[in-house]
């Protein structure tokens, strides 16, 4: 089941993501699929909840692009290291566009049931994104101050 399960993750990167098929979402996501991401806790359930997410960051970057890394199968749990990258040139959340061009890393988990994604967790560095555009201090020096 590894290859399947690997060859569903990468579908979702390549056609959901990059090539912008958010409709696929519902042919990839259980209807009850439940995402954890302490950075967009908004998410709702079920594919719709992965379209929302995935194609806010596609309006906010027209650009943007999802490379994937490493792709790591442990029994119905794929894990996935990508790197986002893109301009932000709409708005995100309450943040005008700062014409910026943003990379940032992430770590996407995956997992698999009946051939569907049922859960996902992912953590990614939505501060050094923040600091990119330069919405957030870069650490060490709030307040002029140099690291400790």
């Amino acid at each position: 089941m590894s290859a399947e399960n690997k060859a569903l993750v990468q579908h979702f990167f390549d056609q959901v993501c990059n090539k912008r098929q958010l409709g696929l979402a519902d042919q990839l996501f259980a209807a009850h699929h439940v995402h954890h991401d302490p950075s967009s806790p908004w998410v709702g359930t079920g594919p719709q909840g992965m379209k929302d997410l995935i194609g806010l960051y596609q309006r906010s970057f027209p650009d943007a692009h999802w490379a994937v890394h490493q792709i790591i199968e442990a029994g119905d749990t794929v894990v996935t290291r990508w790197t986002g990258i893109g301009t932000h040139s709409a708005d995100l959340m309450g943040i005008a566009p700062t014409n910026k061009h943003v990379s940032v890393d992430g770590i996407w988990i995956h997992r698999i049931s009946a051939g569907k994604i049922v859960e996902s967790w992912v953590v990614w560095d939505t501060l050094g994104m923040l600091q990119q555009l330069g919405v957030a201090a870069p650490m060490g020096r709030a307040g002029g101050r140099g690291a400790a």
